[in-house]
Formats: C-alpha cells, sequence, structure tokens
C-alpha cells in the first residue's frame, strides 16, 4: 500500500427504515486503505448493498442515515450538500453495478457515456477515453466508440461499465455485484481488470457479493455481513482458513466445490426481517452452537488477530464435522431404453445466423444432464428449442420417440404439459400482477383446462418448493429473490411434469439459497423421477447436481460424459480452460466424514473445525 491513512472510514454506521424506524444497517465500522480491496459477502437481506449505496451518500427510499459516519478520502458525506454530492460521485466515489445492461443507456453511444464524468478540452476527454479503454482490453478506436450498449456482448459491457468507474481516477469504487451472470472466462477477465485497475490507480475498492470463491480471487480482506451487522472481518486468507463465527464457516460450506471433496450444505431457516431481529445474536435460531447465553446478549465486536474481528460468543467453538459427498448416481437402465429427448443433428439460429450446429444428445428418463459453456455458446438456445420457444432450427427433436413441432403453439397439451421451463430470472418471468395461487394455476389451465381442486394443486406445488401456504396469497414483490425462484419451480412443477429445464436458475441467488435449491431439486428428482436439463456456467455447481455434462463450444458439443469422469480427466482443450478460469477454494485440513453418532470431533487447521477453507491460487 502507498498509504497507511485509510481512503474509506465507516464509524458506527447506522441506517434505519421510515417510519419503522427499524435498523437495516447498524454498529458497522470498517475501513479501507489505497489499493487494497475489501470483499463484502453475505446472504441476501444481509445489508450488504445498502452498505454499498451509503458509501456513495445514497440511501433508498424508505430507509435514511440513522447515526455514525462515513468519510472518503478525507471528506465526511454526511456534511455535504447535494451539489457536493453530485460532484463526488463519479469524481471521488464511483459505482459499478450489478447489470450493466440496465445501467448504460441504450440511447447514447460508447464514447459519450464514458465522457460524461469528465472535464476539459474535448481532445483531453477523448484521449483519457481512449486510455481507459486500452486499460480494459477493449478496441479504442472510432467504431468501437460509435457502438450503442446492445451493439455490445454480456463481457463488454461488463469492462465498459468498469472503465466507466475508473475514468476520472476516483479514490474509492464501490463494485456490487459486478460478475453476477457472466460466465467464467469473461468474469476471470472482469476480475483480472478490476484487480489490475485498482493497482494502477491505487484507489480502493469495496466489493460487494454473495459468490464466496470469487471474493476469495480478488478481495484483499473480507467482511461478512448478517442482519445488518459485519459479524467478522479479517484479511481474505485468515478468514477462509481460520473462520471464527459460525455463520462463515456455514456459508463456506454452502459454496460448490469444484474438487468434488465435499458437499453443499446449506444453512437452515432465513435471516431474521430487520422488523422481527431476535434478542441476543441474530444469528442464533440458524447456529449449530448457540446456547441460552446466545439469546439474550448481543455479541460485542472481538479482535482475534491482527485486524481481524468477530462478533460471536462461540467463536474458539468448533462447528460440526462434514459430511462425506454423495456423488449424483445416474438411475439403472435397460440396454433397449428408449431415451425421453432425443436430440439428432439439429442446427439452429437466429435469421441466417447460425447459433447451433450439428446437435445430438441423448437424455434418459431420470437423469440430470448439464449444458455448460460460455455466453453465447448456444446452452440457452438449445433448452428453448426443447421447450418449443425457438422455432427456427431443424433436425431431429423427440419426446418418448415421437417428434415434436419447433413451435410450441403446435405442439399437443400432454407435450407442453410433459416439457417444463424454469427461467433465469423470476423477477421477470413472475406476472408482479398476479398472486402466486395465479402463477402457478395459468400453466394447469392452459394444459387441462379450468380444474375444480385448484386450491390442492397449488398446496401441493408449494410444498414441493418448500414454501408455506400462505404464500400463495403474496404478489412478487412481497417475496425474496430466493422465494420467486422456488415460486418458478413450484409454478413448473404443478403440471407434473416428466422433463424439468433450469435455465441458470440459481446464477443470482447467494450460496445458501442455492444450495438448498439443488437439494430441493434432487429431492424433487427422486420423488417425482423427473428428467432434468440443468443450463449453467456454473463448473463446481455441476458437480453436485449433475449426473452428465454436455459441454458446448460456438455452437457444438466439444464433449460429452459422465461427469466424475470429464471433471477427472477432461479431453477437450475447451472444458479444461474452463475450469483453470473456475474459482474455487478447498478445505485445507482435508474432508472430514462424520461417524456414526454424527458427533465426531473436528480435525484439520481450523479451529472451527470445517478444516478450514483456502483459495487454491495465491490471492
Amino acid at each position: 500500500m502507498s498509504s497507511p491513512t485509510p481512503t474509506l472510514v465507516v464509524d458506527n454506521l447506522k441506517i434505519v427504515g421510515v417510519p419503522s424506524m427499524a435498523a437495516i444497517v447498524e454498529e458497522l465500522s470498517l475501513e479501507v486503505r489505497p489499493g487494497e480491496i475489501l470483499g463484502v459477502v453475505g446472504e441476501s437481506g444481509s445489508g450488504k448493498t445498502t452498505l454499498g449505496l451509503a458509501l456513495l451518500n445514497y440511501c433508498k427510499d424508505g430507509t435514511r442515515m440513522g447515526g455514525g459516519s462515513v468519510s472518503v478520502a478525507g471528506q465526511e458525506l454526511a456534511g455535504l450538500n447535494w451539489r457536493q454530492v453530485r460532484r463526488l460521485r463519479g469524481q471521488t466515489v464511483a459505482y459499478i453495478p450489478q447489470s450493466p445492461a440496465s445501467a448504460l443507456n441504450p440511447a447514447l453511444r460508447i464514447g459519450t457515456q464514458l465522457g460524461e464524468c469528465l472535464a476539459g478540452e474535448p481532445a483531453t476527454v477523448l484521449a483519457r477515453v481512449r486510455e481507459v479503454l486500452r486499460e480494459v482490453a477493449l478496441d479504442d478506436d472510432d467504431a468501437f466508440l460509435a457502438r450503442y450498449p446492445h451493439q455490445l456482448s454480456g463481457g463488454q459491457q461488463q469492462r465498459v461499465a468498469i472503465a466507466m468507474a475508473f475514468t476520472a481516477r476516483p479514490a474509492l469504487i464501490v463494485m456490487d455485484e459486478p460478475t453476477t451472470g457472466l460466465d467464467v472466462s469473461t468474469q476471470e477477465h472482469v476480475l483480472a481488470t478490476v484487480r489490475q485497475m485498482c493497482q494502477n490507480y491505487d484507489c480502493a475498492a469495496v466489493y460487494i457479493s454473495h459468490d464466496m470463491a470469487v471474493v476469495a480471487e480478488l478481495a484483499d480482506r473480507i467482511a461478512v455481513m448478517y442482519s445488518g451487522r459485519i459479524v467478522e472481518i479479517g484479511a481474505t486468507a485468515e478468514v477462509l482458513a481460520n473462520s471464527r463465527h459460525p455463520y462463515t464457516g456455514r456459508l463456506l460450506l454452502a459454496v460448490p466445490d469444484l474438487d468434488a471433496k465435499r458437499p453443499m450444505i446449506g444453512i437452515p431457516g432465513h435471516a431474521p426481517s430487520p422488523l422481527a431481529r431476535p434478542r441476543g445474536c441474530a444469528f442464533a435460531p440458524r447456529c449449530p452452537l448457540a446456547d441460552e447465553g446466545c439469546t439474550t446478549t448481543a455479541p460485542e465486536a472481538t479482535e482475534v488477530g491482527p485486524r481481524h474481528t468477530v462478533r460471536c460468543f462461540k467463536a474458539d467453538v468448533p462447528l460440526p464435522a462434514v459430511p462425506a459427498r454423495k456423488a449424483p448416481a445416474r438411475v439403472a437402465r435397460d440396454a433397449a431404453e428408449r431415451p425421453v429427448v432425443q436430440i439428432s443433428g439439429l442446427k439452429a439460429g437466429y435469421s441466417s445466423f447460425t447459433v447451433l450446429e450439428d446437435i445430438n444428445l441423448d437424455v434418459y428418463a431420470g437423469d440430470c444432464v448439464a449444458l455448460l459453456g460460455e455466453s453465447g455458446s448456444g446452452k440457452t438456445t438449445l433448452s428453448r428449442c426443447i421447450a418449443g420457444l425457438h422455432h427456427n432450427f431443424s433436425g431431429g427433436l423427440t419426446l418418448d420417440g415421437e417428434q415434436l413441432a419447433a413451435n410450441s403453439f403446435k405442439r399437443t397439451k400432454e407435450q407442453r404439459r410433459r416439457v417444463q421451463y424454469i427461467f433465469q430470472n423470476p423477477y421477470e418471468s413472475l406476472n408482479p400482477r398476479r398472486t402466486v395461487e395465479d402463477l402457478i394455476l395459468q400453466p394447469v389451465t392452459a394444459v387441462r383446462g379450468k380444474v375444480r381442486n385448484g386450491r390442492d394443486i397449488v398446496a401441493t406445488a408449494l410444498e414441493r418448493a418448500s414454501l408455506r401456504p400462505d404464500h400463495a396469497t403474496r404478489y412478487p414483490d412481497q417475496l425474496s429473490g430466493g422465494e420467486r425462484q422456488r415460486v418458478a419451480i413450484a409454478r413448473a412443477l404443478a403440471t407434473e411434469p416428466e422433463v424439468l429445464i433450469c435455465d441458470e436458475i440459481t446464477s443470482a441467488l447467494d450460496v445458501s439459497v442455492q444450495s438448498s435449491l439443488v437439494d430441493l431439486l434432487r429431492t424433487l428428482q427422486a420423488e417425482m423421477g423427473l428428467t432434468l436439463l440443468f443450463i449453467t456456467h456454473n463448473i463446481a455447481l455441476v458437480r453436485n447436481i449433475a449426473s452428465q455434462v454436455a459441454v458446448l463450444e460456438r455452437g457444438r458439443i466439444v464433449e460429452f460424459g459422465e461427469v466424475e469422469g470429464v471433471f477427472a480427466n477432461p479431453r477437450h482443450d475447451y472444458t479444461r480452460s474452463l475450469m483453470a478460469a473456475t474459482p474455487n477454494f478447498q478445505l485445507a485440513g482435508g474432508l472430514h466424514e462424520v461417524g456414526a453418532t454424527g458427533t465426531d470431533g473436528p480435525q484439520g487447521d481450523g479451529p472451527q473445525g470445517t478444516g478450514g477453507l483456502l483459495p487454491l491460487r495465491s490471492l
């Protein structure tokens, strides 16, 4: 670090809701030095984004500052008027949003947007714009500057957003989930760009994410948030190898393991609402170590090492041991069994542009086949062809030996019932003006007509998706992200399908909810005999849910086989490159199996008994 003086100092920050005055974020203190990247992790609703916006002197509607202070580059934000705040944003503090597609103005050219926060002569501004584009590995010619956002790929849009943030050479960058939804190769390039830019400009950065593996790859320090408080903060290597808070340990166990040495283990229960936080430690109702003392008194922040603090009475008590992982098994079948979905010589595209070519794939009943590849490889196009949502294709596509029409409207109601689709974004796929009950019954009435036992169908679907009956009367905006995705699953299950297509359904979810959804899909697969087609760019997740994997590159399946075999010995260079680009960390102390009583003590290096989690790559 070039200077020991922190760029960012947050002291006892409190943000409250209005008019309830319930604390959304409280007792929050941290500092970030020049050139340092602080990763902020935690489940949805933990207050990460609220904290990030506060660093730009912004509070969402219905919230306001309730105390404490935020200082950036020596400026106390609370005392600034609106003109000073406008000068602050972009010049001193910059923001990289989660979705560049929605953050970039679709009506302005890239060159115009990059130069907006710069003052000076046009030639000077243009020279700086070209310079920052080269720094993020994008073209700096006139043709690129003249493009509109829709003419760029997702990775290019994200790099433009990064370039915009660094254009004015700010002292602090706030990044809110900037790699969510990106494939591993693009993500690797974006993370390398962020790391290099922070080093070049000696810029402090706060990186907000639910992806622990990405944070382990990028951040110098990690702050773990739960229910509006930082429950643990310290150096990345120290927190991952020697986590002291049970919540941190359980978050790490929920991360999918690329090496398949341990299972994904979600955290039971849900984080409390700011309006209904329990007395004492907010994590106590979900903590396997909690006792009566934890439920009566809230723990104070205690220093357990250099710049490493934790809020927990049980910081030195081991967590229960990790159970052994069981690989997803294929269903035994007769050699003469016919595939439930058979694709032969499929070719698909948009107008004259070919996306998929020579696709041959057999999916058998009860199996889970993962489609893996970078953005633009054709995963979603293939899945939409199977569901009848993309009709510009040729070749063979059969369901139990029966030819399927290209267009869903030309398929029989029974064929549409048997193949259901879960979309990536439940915020967009669920009609905000319909209740959950209406949403679940909609596909049922489409394939069966009017039903008399509608409430029973809804209740069964909600139960299968691990949702309470009272969710039926709610609207989508009254649900969390994980609950919305479960509603999307319940809607797909209501028709009693045989083939379920899951298109990137975990990409925007925190690791605990992701783990719970994977467990849910496994259970449903066993109980209902579902055949799953799981589209994802998350390689580590594939090993935890799929029995077979098809790797797509530029519209072709370049490798296909049993998951364990493909990942243990990838034959294609493209598969190897995807695995090399995937952030991952493993148990430092090895895998610890639960004994016969399920209470075997911990082993390994970490005092928490999780074995401690270490990043594979140097940070």
